[in-house]
C-alpha cells in the first residue's frame, strides 16, 4: 500500500443522506422484528398482555419500528454529520479515502449508545411496559452492533459521495 501524505477527503452530505437512508431499511427490519418476538415471548413477564393476538403485537411492533423510521434518520444523520467533521481514523492510500477499523468500531459503538436509548424510550411510549422496552433495546444493542459494523465496513468500500480534495493531487 502506497499510503500518502494528503487531508482526508470531503465527505458530501449526499452520502450522509444515502447512508443514513440505507441504514434505516436494515435498522426499521431488525427493530420490527425483535419487537414482535419480545413482545409475544417476554412481553408477558413484565405484565404486558398481548391475548396472544400476533396482529395486537405486530401494531406495537410496527409503531415501534416506524416511529423509528423519523427519529433514527435525524439522529443518525446528526451523529454522521458529526463524524464527517472529524479525521481520526481517516486517510488517503492510493487515491482512495479509506476509514480504519479503529474508526468503524468506535462509530459503531457511539452510535448504538444514542439509537438504544431512543429504541427503548420508543418501545417503553407503546408498549407502556419498562421491562419490555429494556429487553427490546437491550437485545438490539446485540443485533445491531453486528449489522451496523458490517453497514459501515460496506460503505467505507463505497465511493459515492466522497469528494477527493484538488489540493492534494
Amino acid at each position: 500500500m502506497n499510503e500518502q501524505l494528503q487531508s482526508p477527503p470531503q465527505v458530501q452530505v449526499k452520502r450522509s443522506i444515502a447512508k443514513a437512508v440505507s441504514w434505516r431499511v436494515v435498522g426499521t427490519i431488525d427493530t420490527f422484528i425483535l419487537s414482535f418476538l419480545l413482545i409475544t415471548y417476554i412481553g408477558p413477564f413484565f405484565g404486558m398482555d398481548s391475548h396472544g393476538d400476533a396482529a395486537e403485537v405486530a401494531k406495537a411492533a410496527s409503531y415501534i419500528a416506524l416511529a423509528e423510521v423519523a427519529t433514527k434518520m435525524i439522529l443518525y444523520f446528526a451523529h454522521e454529520r458529526g463524524w464527517a467533521t472529524s479525521a481520526w481514523g481517516v486517510s488517503v492510500v492510493d487515491g482512495k479515502r479509506v476509514e480504519s477499523y479503529g474508526r468503524t468500531t468506535t462509530k459503531t459503538t457511539t452510535w448504538r449508545v444514542i439509537a438504544s436509548i431512543d429504541t427503548t424510550l420508543l418501545a417503553w411510549y407503546f408498549t407502556g411496559s419498562i421491562g419490555t422496552a429494556i429487553s427490546i433495546g437491550g437485545l438490539e444493542i446485540i443485533t445491531k452492533l453486528v449489522l451496523y459494523f458490517f453497514h459501515e465496513r460496506t460503505w467505507a468500500n463505497i465511493s459515492f459521495g466522497i469528494k477527493m480534495n484538488d489540493d492534494d493531487k
